[in-house]
């Protein structure tokens, strides 16, 4: 039997005018942060985001393979974007001074990070408040995503842009997984469980390369390019 419940019980958060008054301001913000991203991104040029778990620090392996493959991207004129942050972000962005690139840092205010890593550069530095409008940056001006291990918002950032390419919001772009021990468990579950039921399609598993290579990563993504034009994704 259904419950039945009281309309006294739903609480109105509409009842007092000055909720949805900040809601309605609220807009303004979101789109101060767009104009500024929009701005500031389009003087950058050609760019790969780079991202990976903000907890991995310089004695992690994974640390020295991101500075390493940051590096390479600059030196064939990517520029690289991270979210700004410690661990893998600040390898990345550590990565593209080492090679004399642009090292862009896309901080998001959380109450348990610093600003950025000294390894953003100040002209490149864009803060944010809002993970949507800071994910829009991140794929807009990337001409590639180099994902290595991570948590909840390496996944996130994973899966929003295989579902952009899958359902042709975007063109497609090189996707790349560093790291076979760390992503195997997921590319097997995807293609054993997801493939095998139909909820994806075979041509789905080959929106992504996994490697180990940063050299191999890094000429994935020059190899595309050969074929395809570089520009902003939307």
């Amino acid at each position: 039997m259904a419950a039945h419940y009281s309309k006294k019980q739903i609480p109105d958060q509409y009842s007092d005018k000055s909720p949805r008054d900040k809601d309605l301001w609220g807009v303004f913000k979101v789109m101060g942060e767009f104009v500024e991203g929009y701005e500031r991104m389009t003087e950058i040029g050609p760019c790969v985001s780079i991202f990976g778990s903000a907890r991995l620090g310089p004695d992690s392996p994974y640390y020295a393979q991101t500075v390493t493959l940051a590096e390479m991207l600059t030196e064939v004129g990517f520029g690289v974007i991270t979210g700004g942050g410690p661990g893998l972000m600040e390898a990345g962005n550590k990565g593209a001074q080492q090679g004399r690139g642009k090292s862009v840092g896309l901080t998001i205010r959380l109450p348990f990070e610093e600003a950025s890593n000294p390894y953003v550069d100040p002209a490149y530095h864009i803060d944010f408040n809002y993970f949507f409008a800071r994910k829009v940056m991140f794929v807009k001006y990337a001409q590639g995503f180099v994902v290595f291990p991570g948590g909840f918002g390496t996944l996130d950032e994973l899966f929003e842009s295989l579902t952009l390419i899958q359902t042709g919001k975007i063109a497609p772009f090189p996707i790349v997984l560093m790291g076979t021990a760390f992503w195997q468990g997921l590319t097997e579950w995807l293609r054993e469980t997801l493939l095998t039921i139909g909820t994806i399609s075979s041509t789905d598993m080959g929106l992504f390369r996994l490697t180990d290579d940063p050299k191999e990563a890094v000429d994935h993504i020059i190899c595309f390019y050969k074929d395809h034009k570089i520009a902003p994704n939307f």
